[in-house]
């Protein structure tokens, strides 16, 4: 390995066909966190919109760089393309900037010597929280809280009992509520975050939790499950999208067993209640407030 991507660039910029992608949002990607120090020729980087996370992966590319070997990174101007220069600057790297499809560009040699990679690759990194007691980390969902819309499902679930899962689970905080049953036999997490994986399985000291790195749109439809609970995202690549959603939904069908139920919680404006409705033989809304909105559908 002489070189890697992290995440995919848009095409104008002529991302390398030929790197390994060490992205944790694309499953089964390479980790950049465990690239040798000062190994890489290259590294293309499409930088993530946390400031935080942003510094973290920065530092990360430039200690795997080789003295001399290439930085090549670039983000949308509004989310973190503007600060780019400044924080490469911050490391002790000169940088040329150019700006090209709503995005901002810097590109640099990684110099002898940098200043700084240690904290922002300790503060980016895993954490244990006391208030969520619970290891997470910067760039995963709801990362530093329980997020509104899983309070509210949490807030409502039932007892639940026998075999289920967990569609895009985070850190875990949803699949902690549904393991306090006694009943349930197995619970199966997904996550498209190799991060909020490796949380999860810290966070979930539990025999009956298995935790896998997957895309949820790729799993195998077994149609055997009990129960599915979800908060589905609906972005991608930072851009709304209500397939994400749809797509979970489907799945969630495909995945229970005839009269097996999902527990779903969205935000209100996700038109959500047709593809339950196709779907599931039968949808009740259970809450709806502060913006989202919760069903429990009967396959």
């Amino acid at each position: 390995m002489n070189r890697v991507v992290y995440g995919r660039p848009p095409l104008v910029f002529d991302p390398p066909s030929d790197a390994v992608q060490v992205s944790p949002q694309i499953p089964g990607s390479a980790s950049l966190e465990a690239v040798e120090p000062g190994s890489l020729d290259e590294t293309v980087i499409y930088a993530p919109p946390g400031v935080v996370e942003r510094r973290h992966v920065l530092a990360l590319a430039l200690r795997a760089l080789k003295p001399g070997g290439r930085l090549d990174v670039m983000a949308p101007k509004d989310k973190g393309g503007s600060r780019l220069k400044k924080e490469l600057a911050g490391f002790g790297v000169e940088v040329g900037e150019t700006a090209k499809a709503h995005h901002r560009r810097c590109e640099a040699v990684r110099p002898d010597a940098v200043t700084g990679l240690d904290a922002a690759i300790a503060e980016g990194g895993p954490r244990r929280i006391e208030a969520l007691d619970a290891w997470t980390q910067p760039g995963i969902f709801a990362w530093d809280r329980i997020d509104p819309g899983s309070a509210l499902l949490m807030e409502h679930l039932p007892a639940l009992k026998g075999r289920g899962a967990d569609l895009g689970c985070g850190w875990g905080a949803l699949a902690r509520a549904v393991l306090s049953s006694e009943r349930v036999e197995a619970l199966a997490l997904t996550d498209l975050d190799r991060r909020a994986v490796e949380a999860a399985r810290r966070n979930l000291d539990d025999p009956r939790a298995n935790v896998a790195w997957a895309d949820v749109r790729t799993l195998a439809a077994s149609g055997d499950l009990d129960f599915i609970v979800s908060n589905p995202p609906f972005h991608d690549g930072g851009a709304e999208d209500r397939r994400l959603g749809q797509a979970f939904i489907a799945k969630a069908a495909a995945m229970l067993r005839k009269g097996g139920v999902l527990w779903l919680v969205a935000n209100r404006h996700l038109p959500y209640e047709r593809p339950l409705a196709e779907t599931f033989s039968r949808v009740r809304p259970v809450a709806d407030r502060n913006g989202y909105k919760v069903f429990e559908a009967t396959r």
